[in-house]
């Protein structure tokens, strides 16, 4: 997390006792909340992240610790939860803590958030600018007709509808759709 952000961290974690766990590479998720039996909360997060998107995700899932434990079991990305998230977000939207760059993003984000800050183009963007450099290369940079790879199964890139690409799994000729920003690996 950057450096100026710990201590406001600190003060929730005092205020709101969880366990925090770091976790291998999730597909899947990028963090989660979860209340066990015995009435311990937990959060985990992917441990891959940058400094920027490990914070944004873990007040992510700390929004809905203090959704879940003011509001009980509601829409997990309901409106309540955005309201939430929002409310805990503000005091980070400084440039102590995030670049100029993701701030505006960011800013713009958390007027609606969604449930992937990765659903969000402009943030996917500038938070990749912090990531480790890899050889992926995101579905919009690809030409028409381009072969990627995605999860070891081989695509065709497709037209564009809305905000999401229609792409071709090559082997079985069946139609997928893909974020615009997803990650894959171009085949030469």
């Amino acid at each position: 997390m950057p450096l100026a952000s710990h201590d406001l961290v600190s003060d929730f974690m005092t205020q709101n006792a969880f366990e925090l766990h770091i976790k291998n590479i999730r597909k899947t998720k990028h963090g989660d909340f979860r209340t066990a039996s015995n009435g311990i909360y937990k959060i985990s997060i992917n441990k891959d992240f940058n400094q920027y998107r490990f914070l944004i995700t873990l007040i992510h899932e700390m929004a809905h610790l203090m959704t879940f434990k003011k509001f009980g079991r509601v829409k997990p990305h309901g409106t309540t939860w955005k309201q939430t998230f929002k409310h805990l977000m503000l005091p980070y939207l400084n440039d102590e803590i995030f670049p100029s760059d993701v701030l505006s993003p960011l800013a713009n984000y958390i007027i609606n958030a969604k449930a992937r800050t990765d659903a969000d183009l402009k943030l996917s963007l500038a938070l990749r600018r912090y990531d480790e450099v890899t050889d992926k290369k995101l579905i919009f940079e690809l030409d028409l007709g381009t072969l990627f790879q995605h999860q070891n199964r081989v695509f065709k890139r497709g037209e564009k509808r809305k905000t999401r690409y229609v792409c071709t799994e090559v082997q079985t000729k069946r139609t997928y759709l893909f974020q615009q920003n997803a990650e894959v690996f171009l085949i030469v």
